[in-house]
């Protein structure tokens, strides 16, 4: 393996150590090395406000007792160029003395956009930017996904989880949903709820179960945002939902200012999105509230909802990824996965691409994608 890319590999090992921790900020990994190939540091970007991964590297290196004059940095994204919460990060690694920078990707956000590789080389840094179709190019994308969404898309990257039974039924006609699959599959659902910067449900799952919806079964630093869709505002004013530290939105269709201030109260942001009407019942703009999430930095929404919601997200096209878990037993009569259509033709069915199929236990997780969504 060429020493590039065995160090490369290893920055994206880094980088996925922060995958539960700097959101927003995407997750980068950094190491450096001495021209000999010598690993003289490395880190990963910190939680929001904190250090970016190429000053925890170079940190590191300093705590290690060497020096990064001369070195090389291999680096999952490229260093940015403006003030933020934090410096430039392309300074930091000019001041240390770094010679040459090895990056898996342009940074897509415009404030950087090539700005960072620009200031390293008029400070005589020697710059190399992997290809874009490059496989670690393609895997650091992955861990950034939801970054380059927002950044490119202006909306989170949308993923939408369900656990079901083998014939695609996620509760019993009664609402009896608990649980369809194993105690594995609920805990890999907690780890991809811990990634996301923010979690959706709808407000019939809130009336029917009153979920915390946080991360539980798995280790994390920080708790996903929750984000109820409740167009007529009847998110009960004890319901669980109400975790300190978490921010909260509540998206609504329907105006009932008395109630917005007695949640804000509580900690909760209220907005206001009308959309169409359906019939003769108000809905919220699901596509105007994908926008409005990413303007609050919102990379990754993470789904978990009832067959309305999904109904809705699904036939409006705002679904980018699916994680399904399928549980070994069939329910017959049920509430569906989804509820939308019906089509009239097989040609309106929405295509997916399998991305992966694992076992988790007894059941069976599928990860598919629309097509395309992912190329940016």
């Amino acid at each position: 393996m060429p020493e590039s890319t065995f160090f490369i590999k290893q920055s994206l090992s880094i980088a996925a150590k922060c995958l539960q921790l700097s959101a927003p900020n995407p997750h980068v990994g950094c190491v450096i090395t001495s021209q000999n190939g010598q690993l003289l540091g490395q880190g990963h970007t910190q939680r929001t406000g904190g250090p970016h991964a190429e000053i925890m590297a170079v940190r590191d290196a300093a705590a290690n007792g060497h020096s990064a004059e001369g070195a090389t940095a291999y680096v999952t994204l490229e260093p940015c160029s403006h003030q933020g919460r934090t410096g430039p990060c392309c300074d930091a690694l000019i001041a240390a003395g770094i010679k040459k920078v090895v990056a898996t990707n342009t940074d897509p956000n415009p404030l950087v956009a090539g700005q960072g590789f620009a200031r390293l080389r008029a400070a005589g840094v020697e710059v190399q930017v992997l290809a874009p179709d490059h496989p670690q190019a393609i895997e650091s994308r992955e861990l950034n996904i939801g970054f380059f969404s927002r950044m490119i898309r202006k909306t989170p990257w949308v993923r939408m989880k369900i656990a079901a039974s083998l014939d695609g039924k996620t509760a019993l006609n009664n609402g009896a949903s608990q649980w369809i699959t194993s105690s594995e599959a609920r805990t890999d659902g907690h780890a991809w709820r811990a990634r996301a910067c923010a979690v959706l449900t709808g407000i019939g799952t809130v009336l029917a179960d009153n979920p915390k919806l946080d991360v539980r079964l798995v280790d994390t630093r920080r708790q996903p945002h929750l984000v109820v869709v409740d167009s007529r505002l009847e998110t009960p004013l004890d319901a669980h939902l109400f975790i300190a530290g978490r921010a909260l939105f509540i998206y609504a269709a329907v105006q009932n200012d008395a109630k917005k201030s007695a949640l804000e109260a509580l900690g909760a942001t209220v907005i206001y999105l009308p959309g169409v009407q359906a019939g003769t019942e108000s809905k919220v703009d699901l596509a105007a509230m994908l926008r409005d999430l990413a303007s609050r930095e919102i990379n990754e929404l993470h789904v978990e909802a009832g067959q309305k919601l999904n109904g809705s997200l699904i036939r409006e096209g705002l679904v980018d990824e699916f994680v399904v878990y399928l549980a070994p037993k069939l329910i017959g009569q049920g509430c569906d996965m989804a509820s939308f259509g019906p089509l009239s033709e097989l040609s309106q069915a929405v295509p997916l691409a399998f991305k992966s199929t694992d076992m988790l236990g007894p059941d069976l997780r599928i990860v598919a994608r629309i097509p395309g969504r992912d190329q940016f």
